[in-house]
C-alpha cells in the first residue's frame, strides 16, 4: 500500500516538473525583453497578433505598448479602452497579458507609456511642473498596481526634441528619481526606452544620473536609416564608418556612465523599405549597393501597411516567393542583409545579423537584449522551410536570439577558461627564483654543523697528541 502511494507521489512530482519546465523561460541568465505593439491585433489576416500568440518562454520581460498621458489628470490612460479594459464588454488586454504569469511565473509584465505617436510636448510640460510631476508619480503607481503590472516603462520620444525644451534633460531625471522613490516601496520595475543616436543621447538624457534610478535602459538600436535619408541604408547597422551604428551607441552609453548590467540592447524584428529614384539605372546583372538615391517615401508591407516599414513576417514571405524575383545581398560594412527587387529595396535583420549583434552584447557583458517588436517576427511560422518534425516552427528570430545568447555565453566562458589556463601555464613556465636561492636557515644550520664537526675533529686531534706525549 505504502509502495503504491510512493509511486503515485513520484509520478505526480515528475508530471509537475515537466509542466514547470514547459512553462519556463530562456535557459540562459540574460534579459530578453519583448515589446508588444497592441495595435497589431488590427492587422489583416495572418498579420493579426493577439496576446494568445505570445510565447512567454522566449522572453524574460513582456512590455504592453502603449498607454498614453492624460494631461488633465496627469495620469497614464488607455489609448484603446475596448482593447485594454474589461468595462463595456472590452477585450481585457491588461488582464489577459498579466495573467500569462499564472502559467509562466518567470516572466515580468510591464506597461509602456508614450511611443512615437504621443510626441514630446505634453511630457515636457508635465515634468517642468513639480506639482504635476508629484501628481503623475502617484497616479502612475496607482495605475500599475490597479492593473496588476510589474512596473512601468517610460517611452518619452524624446526629451528636448519634437516639441521639447532644453530643460527636459534635468526634469526627466527628476521625474525618474521621484518615480523610483515610490516604486521601490512596492518592488516595482522602472525602465525606460532611450533613443540610440548620439545627438538624441546628448540632448535628452543625463545618462549617469538616470542609470542610478532605472532598473534597465532599453536602447532603441534601430531606425538609424530610412526613407527620410532619401538614400538606401541599413536599418540597424552593427558597424559603420560614422556614428550611426549599434556598437557606437552602446559603447557611448557606457562611456557616459551607464553600467553594462543596466543596458539592454535593442534588436529589430522589422526592416526599412526604399524606392530607388526613377532616374537610377537598373542593371539586373549588377549588384545595387546601399547608399543609392531613394524617394522620400518607402513602400508598404501587405500586413503592417506602413510606408517605409515591413515586418520580418512580411519580408520572409516576399523572399520565399520565387515569382517575386528578389535578390538578397549581405552588406559587409553594416553586417546586415538587404534585398532588391527592381526599384524596391528593403534593409532588415536575419538570424545571421542578429547573431553578430548578440555576440557583441554578450562580450560587452550587457544585461541582455530587447526586441521591437515580437508581433512582427514570423509568429505564424509561415516561412518555415525546415524539418517538418520540428516542434517549433514559429518565432524564428526570437528562437535564434535565445540560441545565440546561449552560444555566445558558452563561447565566452570557453575563451575565459582558455585564457586562465594560458596564464596558469605561463606562471608555471617562469623559473622559480627561490629554488635557486640558498635557504639562509638551512645554510646557517649547515655552517653550524660544519663548525661542530670541525671543532670535534680538532678536539680529537689534540687529545690524540696529548695521549701520545703522555705515554711515550
Amino acid at each position: 500500500m505504502y509502495f503504491l502511494v510512493l509511486l503515485c507521489f513520484v509520478a505526480v512530482c515528475s508530471s509537475h516538473n515537466r509542466i514547470v519546465e514547459s512553462a519556463s523561460g530562456p535557459s540562459h541568465n540574460k534579459i530578453v525583453v519583448c515589446y508588444l505593439g497592441t495595435w497589431s491585433v488590427y492587422r489583416p489576416e495572418r498579420g493579426s497578433f493577439t496576446i494568445e500568440h505570445l510565447d512567454p518562454s522566449l522572453c524574460t520581460h513582456i512590455i504592453y505598448s502603449f498607454v498614453g498621458l492624460d494631461v488633465l489628470e496627469d495620469s497614464p490612460k488607455s489609448l484603446d479602452p475596448w482593447q485594454d479594459l474589461r468595462e463595456d464588454y472590452g477585450n481585457k488586454g491588461f488582464e489577459r497579458i498579466t495573467n500569462l504569469r499564472n502559467t509562466y511565473p518567470h516572466v515580468k509584465v510591464t506597461v509602456a507609456i508614450g511611443g512615437w505617436n504621443e510626441g514630446s510636448t505634453n511630457y515636457s510640460r508635465l515634468v517642468s511642473d513639480e506639482k504635476r510631476r508629484r501628481r503623475f508619480v502617484q497616479n502612475a503607481l496607482n495605475f500599475v498596481k490597479k492593473h496588476n503590472f510589474d512596473g512601468l516603462d517610460l517611452d518619452w520620444e524624446f526629451p528636448g526634441k519634437r516639441g521639447g525644451v532644453a530643460s527636459d534633460k534635468d526634469n526627466f531625471l527628476l521625474l525618474v528619481k521621484e518615480l523610483k522613490s515610490e516604486f521601490r516601496k512596492y518592488n516595482l520595475l522602472l525602465t525606460a526606452a532611450f533613443g540610440a543616436g548620439k545627438d538624441t543621447i546628448d540632448i535628452a538624457y543625463d545618462v549617469a544620473g538616470l542609470a542610478g534610478y532605472l532598473d534597465f535602459i532599453h536602447m532603441m538600436c534601430y531606425d538609424y536609416h530610412g526613407s527620410w535619408d532619401q538614400k538606401t541604408g541599413s536599418n540597424a547597422p552593427l558597424k559603420s564608418d560614422d556614428l550611426l551604428n549599434v556598437e557606437y551607441s552602446m559603447n557611448y552609453m557606457m562611456e557616459m556612465g551607464a553600467p553594462p548590467n543596466k543596458l539592454v540592447m535593442g534588436l529589430a524584428m522589422y526592416g526599412r523599405t526604399f524606392l530607388l529614384e526613377k532616374s537610377t539605372p537598373l542593371n539586373p546583372k549588377k549588384k545595387i549597393k546601399l547608399g543609392m538615391p531613394a524617394e522620400k517615401t518607402g513602400f508598404q508591407g501587405p500586413l503592417t501597411r506602413e510606408n517605409g516599414f515591413m515586418g520580418y513576417n512580411e519580408i520572409c514571405l516576399e523572399l520565399n516567393n520565387k515569382s517575386a524575383n528578389w535578390s538578397v545581398y549581405w552588406d559587409g560594412e553594416s553586417r546586415t542583409p538587404y534585398a532588391v527587387n527592381g526599384n524596391k529595396v528593403v534593409s532588415y535583420d536575419n538570424e545571421q545579423s542578429l547573431r553578430e549583434k548578440v555576440k557583441f552584447a554578450m562580450k560587452a557583458k550587457l544585461a541582455g537584449v530587447m526586441v521591437w517588436s515580437i508581433d512582427t517576427d514570423d509568429f505564424q511560422g509561415d516561412c518555415f522551410k525546415g524539418d517538418e518534425n520540428v516542434s517549433h516552427k514559429n518565432f524564428p528570430l526570437m528562437r535564434s536570439i535565445n540560441k545565440s545568447i546561449e552560444e555566445a555565453l558558452a563561447e565566452l566562458e570557453q575563451e575565459e577558461k582558455e585564457m586562465k589556463e594560458k596564464e596558469k601555464k605561463k606562471k608555471e613556465d617562469i623559473p622559480n627564483d627561490k629554488e635557486n636561492e640558498i635557504d639562509s636557515d638551512k645554510h646557517k644550520m649547515n655552517n653550524n654543523n660544519n663548525s661542530i664537526a670541525l671543532s670535534g675533529s680538532l678536539s680529537c686531534v689534540i687529545f690524540c697528541i696529548f695521549r701520545f706525549l703522555l705515554f711515550k
